[in-house]
């Protein structure tokens, strides 16, 4: 089982995640992202989603034209996890 992060660890995890914020109504981290165009975009979550499936951790996003709208969360813990910090930790570092 995997635990959630207390708000404490989360909001220190936040600090240096300053592109990502927390969303209390879905419980998880949020990132938008805009890139030149849909090609750019679409590249991105491509490799995103590489690297997801091999950590067996995905994220819930939606994309339109040049911007990606990211929320990651652990549905088992019901909330923030330490994978989601790793999972936006590497999405940070793909741009």
């Amino acid at each position: 089982m995997i635990d959630t992060l207390s708000e404490r660890d989360r909001a220190m995890a936040l600090n240096s995640l300053t592109s990502w914020t927390y969303d209390g109504q879905r419980r998880s981290l949020y990132r938008q992202i805009r890139l030149k165009d849909f090609s750019e975009a679409f590249g991105l979550m491509v490799r995103i989603a590489l690297e997801a499936e091999k950590s067996d951790h995905h994220p819930e996003w939606s994309n339109v034209y040049n911007r990606i709208d990211i929320w990651l969360t652990t549905h088992d813990a019901g909330g923030v996890s330490r994978r989601d910090i790793a999972m936006a930790q590497l999405i940070d570092e793909m741009l």
